[in-house]
């Protein structure tokens, strides 16, 4: 356990809990660096298949960019605070993670938090929660991803909308504008993201980093035909080399349940 996060493991899976609820989990320079560390280690740990992300309390996600501190060291420097390479919260720009990486949003995602949101492959909401850009309106922004991940995924002037006025978004309207997966009940949120993440680990890993590596690779690859020359990524061709290729019809014709290596 960090200073500023919290880290879990159970079997297969990582839960990675942002730990300042005092300031609504906003993450200054240093509770990057933690967040940094817990991913390095879910991507590095071949153990580890699966990682969940979530805010500590009953009130916040994460609130972004800790303002409070990145004003005092300003004013104290001249400077603004520097965010590691690998990104917001440690996966904002971590561009080569092919584990699946689920948020399990259980307040407020304003800013940076939301942008961590979005960086995830699914994103489970409490129904108290709510999602904005807001940067605008402090003479920032969104500049670590969020403006290019939201664009892509909802129509754009949905994103515009919201982007253009840092509009806050329920929950449910993030669920019908197609950037929040599920929406659960409060109390059920934590309880839903490992319904989540148990799905995924009755999988083949080797699968799932196959199917999230061509999903995402494939995105800026404008010929459909091109896009599907599935050889040219590597963890589908790991996939189709893998022990696990042979334990799943295998398995199958067996009538029981995989036993998957991941290798």
């Amino acid at each position: 356990m960090g200073q500023y996060s919290k880290v879990e493991i159970d079997g297969r899976l990582m839960t990675v809990t942002i730990n300042r609820p005092e300031v609504y989990n906003a993450c200054h320079p240093m509770a990057n660096e933690e967040l940094v560390a817990a991913f390095d280690e879910f991507h590095a740990n071949p153990d580890l298949w699966v990682a969940i992300i979530t805010g500590a309390g009953d009130k916040a996600f994460c609130a972004g960019n800790d303002l409070k501190y990145h004003a005092e060291t300003q004013a104290k420097t001249g400077k603004r605070p520097v965010h590691p390479l690998k990104g917001f919260g440690g996966l904002t720009n971590r561009h080569d993670l092919d584990k699946p990486v689920i948020a399990a949003v259980n307040g407020v995602a304003m800013g940076g938090g939301f942008e961590i949101a979005l960086a995830c492959d699914i994103i489970v909401a409490s129904d108290k929660a709510t999602f904005a850009l807001p940067e605008p309106k402090v003479g920032l922004a969104a500049g670590a991803g969020g403006m290019q991940r939201l664009s892509r995924m909802i129509p754009l002037k949905k994103a515009m909308g919201m982007m253009l006025t840092g509009r806050h978004v329920p929950a449910k309207e993030g669920f019908d504008l197609g950037f929040v997966t599920e929406v659960v009940p409060h109390a059920d949120l934590m309880k839903a993201a490992r319904r989540w993440a148990d799905d995924i680990l009755a999988c083949s890993p080797m699968s799932v980093r196959a199917t999230k590596q061509v999903v995402m690779r494939s995105l800026d690859v404008p010929a459909l035909e091109v896009a599907m020359h599935n050889l040219h990524y590597p963890a589908f061709v790991a996939m189709t080399r893998s022990e696990d290729t042979v334990e799943g019809p295998k398995a199958f014709a067996e009538k029981r349940k995989p036993d998957w290596k991941g290798r």
